[in-house]
């Protein structure tokens, strides 16, 4: 069985939603292919995001997805000092908490209602390639094989993305660009649904443990450790039932849902193009290194790869001069930050408690309209410059 499209989207998450919308929103005739028989499951995902870039990507905040609206954030470090940050400062996990699985099938209907076809239980197997120019896919979906011809495709499949493997592109990760990361979602807690909460610290090696409220007493409570400073991918459970044990609040709570999975905390790929082809958000590893947030960075993305799509099929070329003005749009918009953050996780991973603490100290003693790395580094360091000195070349 043989298909046509302009465009051909891998994934459905926020990502290649975005992309699809946009490219179909440009006058590409789309497609969008998921492999799971439905949109958004299973949840992998602390369930936080930011609300100041809804508006860029063209989503309207519903209630069908938001769990609850909090003000702000608060890190904790090790011996328990508490900063505090209101939503403007707090930076892209916080606005509001989530329903992951029904916000990414909301995206997906947008993207269907801007022009764009999605199948389901479709699964790419391979890429159709001419000269080094990709041409097409090869998939399976619903058991019968495919090859679906296209001008441009767009993978958004995810860290472990297997059409940049075929497409080849490097896409090698190291033990330390790795999180290896568990979740419950715990009912019957004592919370603050008014903020996010983060611990730092050796409790998390490598990472942190968060709290995202998704009512008066329900959370997901959740952890990421590096993955190069634990034996195995148990450990970090270990780790989260450690903390939990150690937290009155949290140790009452009753699970109702666990999921684990690894996040990308790698610097973004060098390369996330060739003729006919772009990978788009975590495939194109835009995740923060140091949050392990990538929904605002892969819709982001996703609308930029859409509309040079839209460019693309108006002038009948997706050579690699074209698909270079999606490397072009994203990097400007956030490879310094990426990269900066990277640098700044390879700090912290090595770092120990008291140095924690005082960051976060010094964090509370100086005033802040914004919370960036950049930021918090200028303004630690008119106070307290001997707590930053080893973080000068950020600066």
């Amino acid at each position: 069985m043989e298909l046509e499209y302009d465009v051909v989207v891998i994934g459905a998450g926020p990502g290649g939603s975005v992309a699809a919308k946009y490219a179909a929103k440009s006058g590409c005739s789309t497609l969008m292919i998921e492999k799971r028989q439905e949109i958004g499951t299973p949840v992998r995902c602390g369930e936080g995001i930011a609300k100041r870039w809804l508006d860029d990507v063209g989503i309207e905040p519903s209630k069908k997805w938001i769990a609850a609206e909090v003000d702000g954030a608060r890190i904790i470090s090790p011996n328990g000092t508490v900063l505090t940050v209101d939503e403007n400062r707090a930076g892209n996990e916080c606005g509001y908490v989530i329903h992951r699985d029904v916000f990414d099938m909301t995206l997906a209907q947008q993207a269907a209602q801007a022009g764009a076809e999605v199948m389901v239980k479709t699964s790419a197997t391979g890429l159709i390639k001419e000269g080094g120019h990709v041409r097409g896919i090869k998939a399976k979906s619903m058991g019968k094989d495919l090859t679906i011809k296209s001008k441009v495709i767009i993978g958004a499949d995810g860290f472990e993305s297997q059409v940049g493997r075929w497409a080849g592109i490097n896409t090698n990760l190291k033990p330390k660009d790795v999180d290896s990361c568990y979740q419950y979602t715990l009912v019957d807690v004592d919370i603050d649904r008014r903020y996010t909460d983060f611990f730092i610290g050796d409790i998390a090696p490598g990472g942190y443990i968060w709290m995202f409220p998704k009512g008066d007493d329900i959370a997901n409570v959740g952890i990421g450790v590096q993955t190069s400073k634990i034996k195995g991918p148990g450990e970090a459970k270990m780790y989260l039932d450690k903390f939990i044990e150690k937290h009155p609040e949290f140790r009452k709570g009753k699970s109702i849902m666990e999921v684990a999975g690894g996040v990308s905390i790698a610097p973004p790929l060098e390369k996330t193009t060739v003729p006919g082809l772009m990978l788009v958000g975590d495939a194109a590893r835009m995740i923060d290194p140091v949050t392990g947030g990538g929904i605002y960075n892969a819709c982001v993305a996703g609308k930029i790869a859409g509309e040079v799509c839209g460019q693309a099929v108006e002038q009948n070329n997706s050579g690699q001069e074209i698909m270079d003005r999606y490397e072009e749009g994203w990097r400007n918009k956030m490879e310094d930050h990426l990269y900066r953050n990277y640098l700044m996780k390879e700090k912290i991973s090595h770092m120990d408690d008291a140095t924690f603490d005082k960051l976060v100290y010094a964090m509370t003693q100086v005033d802040m309209e914004r919370m960036t790395t950049l930021d918090i580094l200028r303004a630690i360091k008119k106070k307290y410059p001997e707590v930053v000195k080893e973080f000068e070349e950020f600066m």
